[in-house]
């Protein structure tokens, strides 16, 4: 083999979770990435199981995914939710009788959900455990995050804050997936000088950055991103690809663009009778998307031609040759002039794969079936399994960075996002001062504590000034932040004037109720550690 290329997936999205409503809309994020994305590949992945291919991938599931994941409030829903799309499928199947291309498109859409609701009830509606699973194989490596995905340099300048982002995730990985997390996440690829004093408590080995992040350190390093380096505290750090990333992700340039891919929001429920498709959508007074889409891409026009399933997925098996030539070639180019096999790191939104880019499932199945069976250029490896492999490498300091516009900070803090952080800055003050104000806490005290730390943990999430910046649910992220620093201080409040308000205090938790062994002592900093190691006794 003359170079190595890891494909690295990140699986994330915000802690959305309503008990005090029957429907909610933002709930349905996380039923379309299950149907759309996780299911899929769970798929996919089994499939190169059967087939006994060696396919070493990796998968970030975000503390807050996971906890969605497991609930069984939400497992309940999603399916009532398949249920409606079946319901749905069926009723169109009826309805475009007469217009075959369409109704071709009901059938398929009718037998993929069938096919989804099935493997989701043969994995008993526990997702977790059939990564869990792929990983204990040794055939899938999954990687942590931030424990509500905050942006961690944002928090660099307060570490209690910082430390307690981490080694909540750390515990959490522990009790969802029997180990130690080896790798991480860091949240948009973000970084700043620091964070790996944080990560190296964890018991963290590596991360990424962005390419500028390798390419700026200091000193500069030999390989560039072809790769990675050590920091002077010996984490690695892997630098993204920037060629893989354009294919895929730009949106002039990346495959998704193509006029024969299904069309993302061209959906009937934007698209038929608004009371005909009204109990299927995710909030019953608007519109919005069922998941049935009959149309392509086509083209700049504004007119859209039907939806063509098997020249969608023809599609995706040439770009899947496509990028599978474009490697090979990147690999050859670079063993041409560095002196060690280079290391393409190609990460990725897990959920472009299916829910953005609804052939992107079988884009994957393609190009890794043609990486392990038509070349011998290039080995597919996880991250980890490359430092087994090539343990020496330079040691450098990674430059600030991020994968967000301009490669910094601006998509989370800007004019319209600024006011946020006043307040969480107080709120953080207030948790280290609760920490360590209440180191022998009572059992009220305690479940007090411990919600304080779940409310300020989901207020410091990156979703929320994101979905702000790009405005695309303004009011539900705004809402969030301050309902969240509203719980936070009421409960603070309480706590120092002796007067808990326990009935109030139930029915948030039973709201909020993620993380439920999150440990308060690590806004202390006084080194107290949370739950045991994973294998502990062992």
């Amino acid at each position: 083999m003359e170079g190595y290329l890891s494909l690295v997936l990140h699986a994330h999205l915000p802690f959305v979770r309503h008990p005090e409503h029957d429907k909610f809309l933002e709930e349905n994020w996380v039923f379309e990435a299950i149907t759309e994305t996780y299911v899929p590949l769970l798929q996919v992945m089994e499939g190169w199981a059967r087939d006994g291919m060696d396919t070493p991938l990796t998968l970030t599931l975000t503390p807050t995914l996971c906890a969605m994941l497991l609930d069984p409030l939400l497992q309940e829903r999603y399916q009532r939710h398949l249920d409606g799309l079946l319901d749905l499928a069926e009723k169109e199947i009826h309805r475009t009788h007469w217009e075959k291309p369409f109704r071709e498109l009901a059938l398929f859409y009718h037998q993929r959900f069938g096919a989804i609701r099935a493997a989701y009830l043969a994995f008993g509606g526990d997702l977790l455990s059939a990564f869990r699973k792929l990983q204990d194989l040794g055939r899938l490596e999954i990687i942590t995050s931030a424990a509500t995905h905050a942006l961690l340099p944002l928090l660099a300048n307060d570490r209690a804050s910082l430390r307690a982002q981490v080694l909540v995730a750390r515990d959490h990985y522990r009790s969802c997936f029997g180990r130690e997390p080896r790798g991480i996440w860091l949240p948009e690829c973000a970084y700043v000088e620091g964070v790996e004093e944080v990560l190296q408590e964890a018991g963290i080995r590596w991360f990424i950055t962005d390419a500028h992040g390798i390419l700026h350190a200091r000193p500069r390093p030999r390989y560039a991103m072809y790769a990675p380096i050590l920091t002077p505290n010996g984490l690695a750090v892997f630098g993204r690809d920037l060629d893989s990333a354009k294919q895929v992700w730009s949106r002039n340039e990346g495959y998704p663009g193509d006029s024969r891919y299904r069309d993302f929001y061209r959906d009937i429920g934007f698209d038929l009778d608004f009371d005909y498709v009204k109990p299927y959508l995710p909030a019953a007074s608007q519109r919005g998307f069922t998941g049935i889409k009959y149309y392509r891409v086509t083209g700049g026009t504004a007119g859209k031609e039907p939806y063509d399933r098997p020249a969608a997925v023809q599609a995706a098996a040439e770009h899947a040759g496509h990028f599978l030539a474009a490697r090979l070639e990147q690999i050859q180019k670079l063993g041409g002039i560095l002196d060690r096999p280079p290391l393409l790191v190609s990460p990725y939104d897990a959920e472009l794969f299916g829910h953005w880019w609804y052939e992107g499932p079988e884009f994957l199945d393609v190009f890794v079936r043609k990486a392990c069976y038509d070349q011998k250029v290039l080995a597919l490896i996880t991250p980890e399994a490359y430092l087994r492999r090539h343990p020496t490498n330079q040691v450098a300091t990674p430059a600030a960075s991020s994968w967000g516009e301009d490669g910094y900070w601006r998509v989370w803090l800007n004019e319209k996002t600024e006011w946020i952080y006043a307040h969480l800055e107080v709120a953080q003050e207030r948790m280290t001062e609760l920490a360590r104000r209440f180191p022998q806490p009572d059992a009220l005290q305690l479940r007090a504590l411990k919600q304080g730390a779940r409310e300020l943990l989901l207020a410091q999430a990156s979703d929320w000034p994101f979905i702000l910046r790009t405005e695309t649910s303004p009011d539900y992220a705004r809402k969030r932040v301050k309902d969240h620093l509203l719980r936070f201080t009421r409960i603070y409040e309480q706590l120092v004037s002796a007067r808990i308000d326990e009935p109030w205090l139930k029915e948030i938790e039973g709201r909020d109720n993620i993380f439920p062994e999150v440990s308060y002592r690590y806004w202390a900093c006084d080194g107290e550690e949370g739950p045991p190691p994973a294998n502990a006794g062992l």
